[in-house]
């Protein structure tokens, strides 16, 4: 909004600069955000926050100023010496809309240009001229903060104005030349048979001030806000009446503004005025509100003496109604609305007090145990899942049982030991979940069906079990679900799912430093392809399952298109138990590494991860490092047999190793694998 601060020293002479006026309104909470010169003139631009409609005037701006300095404001010229009696009429109909409207017939005005000083105000606050009589009403909307509307005498039929909503089927050609279609729940202003006016946005061009006006009917009410809001919100209407009434205007100095308006009138335009007109069936009535001094100090962090806060709230232009030892107690303005509690008050205090003069201090707070601190290696978990690009799925713990059937889940298995939900919210969801499986995989389909092509997801959460004791047994787990679908391609073929899902895994016991996680093929669960899926033990003990979904529960989740689709499994304790805590580094390898690869023709039902372990724990400190590269069965490998072969990686930390050290080192291994396997060597 626009100022002039010439325009605010006719109102208030607090003897600052115009860099000082704008400092102190800005420490007072009304940023100053632009200041330009205009001649011998200078023009404030402030941002008023929605809730201080009171400051969308000079008259508002004003009002900080005596707050802020204790000056008094000289209020314009607006009393009317003398009115003729009046024939006019106003009615409300919808009372809960318009709380007030009153008006003033003036006759004999004199349209013409308006005077350069009535022109250079409007212009330097951005309003551009029309003519004497519609620039006097903008005047005062700037000087007063209250919008008001002149409409031609003469064109309002059976001397009536009412007050009431459109109904269905209105429509309105407003000033600006538009024919607007009205919403059923806008109040509009009707003279005697049709509407004038859309109530707080804009008037109708038919009743406009023009050249040839004689006759005058000025218009001050006050609209519901958020009626005035909602209508022009739906009409895409923003006008400067609007920005005031859908944020609140003062029902009592409404009168005011009518008489200031009609003063400047009859000054500018001639004329002669009638008697007011003032409909005002919702008086206002504002509620009391105690202050006490102790909530103040509390809320605030200091003192403020007792005569400091009355000071206060006195130059705001609050009334106050009782001054005690403990609490005051205050009466909000109409022009205040965003006034209605005592925190309202005591930001106000502390808006005045300057909060500069408030101590900064950090808050304090004892801390004490609470017996259990979340571990890191949660959230470790999960950026693990996330680094390997996987999103995080949050479900609810619930799960329909029948999903238990759909998997294959045997009648004596734990997890068929449901707690059900009293009161469901689906009954498809009336159990607690024992399993996160159910939940993946409607993730998955979920999706699937809308046609994402790369499914990753992961949840971390907990499952429930009925044992028969007063709670559940509740456990938590970490579950996930991968699926890529296969397009055509000119390159080789990546690695199969069941593989890239087993990486994910890898990767979070590397991350959580867990040794010798063991991958034994195949895996217990009845809904795993029996040769795509491996139970997870760690330490000896099961601590989950990954694999392939098989053909019969794809097709029984009805999903149609051949697909591979792997899910995963695992105890959260589980893996926090066998989770490692000391980092070890080494030195980077000064002496080059030598490779050797090995492989070998074993039965099928060994798994390379037991033939990996038999190398990493071959007597020979010059074993770096083992891995698998190959696995292939058929040809001229004999039935029931399969190659792997694994590359072996040597190293001395105190010296270059040579080859005949090396091959020693390797032929001894071979032997040791043939022994303890009863492979052989492939040739």
């Amino acid at each position: 909004m626009l100022i002039s601060y010439n325009w605010l020293k006719e109102f208030i002479d607090t003897g600052m600069s115009v860099d000082e006026t704008a400092h102190a309104l800005t420490m007072a909470g009304l940023e100053i955000e632009g200041l330009e010169e205009h001649g011998d003139d200078h023009v404030f631009e402030v941002n008023v926050t929605p809730n201080r409609p009171d400051c969308l005037s000079v008259l508002g701006i004003a009002r900080e100023m005596r707050a802020i300095t204790g000056k008094p404001i000289k209020l314009p010229p607006h009393q009317i010496k003398k009115d003729n009696l009046t024939q006019f009429y106003i009615e409300i109909k919808d009372k809960d809309l318009c709380s007030r409207y009153t008006g003033r017939v003036i006759k004999g005005v004199k349209v013409a240009e308006s005077p350069d000083w009535l022109k250079n105000r409007l212009e330097i606050c951005g309003i551009r001229s029309v003519n004497n009589v519609v620039d006097v009403t903008n005047y005062v909307l700037l000087e007063l903060g209250h919008p008001l509307h002149a409409f031609d005498l003469s064109t309002l039929q059976d001397g009536v104005i009412r007050v009431a909503r459109a109904g269905k089927g209105q429509q309105i050609i407003t000033i600006d030349g538009v024919d607007r279609k009205l919403p059923e729940d806008a109040l509009l202003i009707w003279d005697g048979k049709r509407p004038v006016a859309v109530a707080g946005v804009m008037g109708g061009l038919e009743t406009e001030v023009r050249d040839n006006t004689t006759d005058i009917f000025l218009e001050s009410a006050w609209f519901k806000p958020q009626s005035v809001r909602r209508t022009s919100k739906t009409l895409g209407l923003k006008t400067e009446s609007s920005y005031r009434f859908e944020r609140g205007t003062d029902i009592i100095a409404l009168e005011m503004a009518l008489d200031r308006t009609a003063s400047l009138i009859l000054e500018i335009a001639g004329g002669s005025v009638e008697a007011k007109v003032d409909a005002y069936p919702v008086k206002f009535n504002p509620a009391p509100i105690n202050v006490h001094y102790e909530k103040i100090s509390r809320i605030l962090g200091i003192t403020v003496p007792k005569d400091r806060v009355a000071e206060i709230v006195k130059g705001l232009g609050l009334e106050i109604q009782h001054i005690g030892e403990e609490f005051l107690v205050v009466v909000p303005p109409p022009f205040r609305l965003d006034i209605t509690m005592d925190a309202d008050i005591i930001e106000e205090v502390a808006r005045l007090f300057g909060y500069g003069n408030i101590p900064t201090s950090l808050p304090r707070s004892a801390i004490t145990s609470s017996g259990r601190v979340p571990d890191r290696r949660i959230a470790m978990m999960k950026e693990s899942m996330r680094k390997e690009g996987l999103c995080e799925a949050i479900n609810y713990s619930f799960m329909n049982e029948n999903y238990l059937d759909t998997l294959g889940i045997a009648a004596d298995d734990a997890r068929r030991k449901t707690v059900s939900i009293k009161n469901p919210l689906r009954s498809e969801d009336a159990v607690l979940r024992t399993m996160l499986a159910p939940s993946l995989i409607e993730n998955f389909l979920y999706n699937f069906n809308r046609g994402a092509e790369d499914i990753r997801m992961f949840e971390l959460s907990r499952t429930f079990q009925d044992e028969g004791a007063e709670l559940p047994k509740e456990t938590q787990m970490l579950g996930g679900v991968l699926y890529t679908e296969k397009k055509p391609t000119l390159w080789k073929e990546s690695s199969p799912e069941f593989f890239r899902a087993k990486g994910v895994l890898d990767s979070l016991f590397r991350r959580l430093k867990i040794a010798n996680p063991e991958f034994r093929k195949p895996s217990d669960e009845p809904f795993c392809h029996p040769g795509k899926s491996a139970d997870i033990y760690i330490g000896g003990k099961k601590a989950g399952y990954i694999g392939e979904l098989s053909p019969e529960v794809l097709e029984r989740i009805d999903v149609k298109t051949k697909l591979s689709l792997d899910i995963f499994e695992l105890d959260v304790e589980a893996l926090l138990a066998a989770a490692g805590g000391t980092v070890v580094y080494a030195h980077i390898p000064r002496y080059p590494a030598v490779e050797r690869d090995i492989a070998l023709i074993l039965d099928e039902s060994v798994q390379a991860a037991e033939i990996e372990q038999l190398i990493r724990n071959f007597p020979n400190a010059f074993i770096e490092d083992v891995s698998v590269f190959d696995s292939f069965s058929g040809g001229s490998i004999p039935t029931g047999k399969k190659s792997l072969a694994f590359s072996i990686r040597y190293r001395s930390s105190e010296r270059t190793l040579t080859d005949e050290e090396v091959e020693k080192i390797h032929q001894s291994l071979v032997g040791h694998l043939n022994e303890k396997t009863g492979g052989e060597i492939r040739g």
